[in-house]
């Protein structure tokens, strides 16, 4: 008897979703900072056993939409709950139950297996401690959480979690192994993930970006790999980071090129650790404006869901 089937991670920005995904295909697929809006795309992370084989998806935080690129993302979010055998919303201790009704409707209805995730509970002890006027223990507070999310998903298995210190980690994996349905693999057995090199390339560059720049200059900025040669030495990659407006070109360049080289240093880093290889990177800057509203660069640089 051999399993398969998708599990898809959904839920609000900044509940940890990235950080879980790492955690549960064991490999560095989506890129986890402090960040909202940081994952942009779906990615698929995919684990492998000789009986089994689960495929992942991160999505991007749910958000109601202010601009092409961001109505882009919310699809590839609502894709996920099409063709999920398995549903896992992540929430935290702190956010409000009732964020963004309208995505958690659709949860509602749906008759696939849902397990509502409750992350970050390693920082409960600071929340109870900052409730001791009414001495609410712990215990207390994840009782309450727990509750509200009952009421509202009550269709829904609950499981606390740290992503962050794997709690929990184990037990998910064991639940997620007994829902997937009986099929043969989806994937060969030997793939991490369903995206190709260059895509992993412009993610790190990009999670950089999102590392060393304030305010809206990340957000502002796509990252497109022009060349990728390999050989047996090393890897040469040149990349274009776009930007929509010249001030922002020379905020990420940076006074005699120091901010841009210090993004270029980082990143080149991370790829030689990612594919175990030197890399000989250049990054250049570019100006391309409006792309967050344009649907012609937003199908060139792959967010159109198919």
């Amino acid at each position: 008897m051999h399993k398969a089937g998708f599990v898809n991670i959904v839920g609000n920005p900044n509940v940890g979703k990235s950080t879980l995904m790492n955690q549960l295909v064991g490999e560095r697929i989506s890129i986890a900072t402090f960040k909202a809006q940081t994952t942009r795309h779906r990615i698929m992370g995919i684990v492998n056993t000789d009986d089994m084989q689960i495929v992942f998806s991160d999505t991007p935080g749910v958000l109601k939409p202010n601009y092409k690129l961001q109505e882009s993302m919310l699809a590839f979010s609502e894709s996920a709950l099409q063709d999920a055998d398995v549903l896992l919303y992540v929430t935290d201790v702190v956010e409000n139950p009732e964020k963004n009704m309208d995505f958690l409707e659709k949860v509602q209805k749906m008759s696939t297996p849902v397990i509502l995730l409750i992350n970050k509970i390693d920082e409960l002890g600071s929340q109870s401690n900052r409730n001791t006027h009414n001495n609410q223990s712990t215990q207390s507070l994840l009782g309450d959480i727990v509750a509200k999310w009952h009421d509202l998903l009550p269709n829904a298995e609950i499981l606390p979690i740290s992503a962050k210190n794997k709690f929990g980690i184990d037990m998910l994996l064991k639940r997620i192994q007994e829902l997937l349905p009986e099929s043969p693999a989806y994937f060969d057995k030997d793939q991490l993930t369903d995206k190709p090199a260059r895509f992993f390339v412009s993610e790190i560059i990009r999670e950089k970006i999102l590392l060393y720049y304030d305010k809206e200059i990340p957000y502002s900025v796509e990252v497109a790999v022009e060349s990728f040669k390999e050989d047996e030495k090393r890897i040469h990659i040149n990349a274009l980071i776009y930007v929509e407006r010249d001030s922002q070109k020379g905020i990420i360049i940076g006074h005699q090129g120091v901010a841009l080289k210090k993004v270029s240093t980082e990143a080149r880093k991370s790829l030689e650790k990612f594919f175990g290889k030197p890399i000989f990177l250049e990054i250049f800057v570019k100006v391309d404006k409006d792309w967050r509203s344009s649907e012609r660069e937003l199908d060139h640089f792959g967010y159109n869901p198919e």
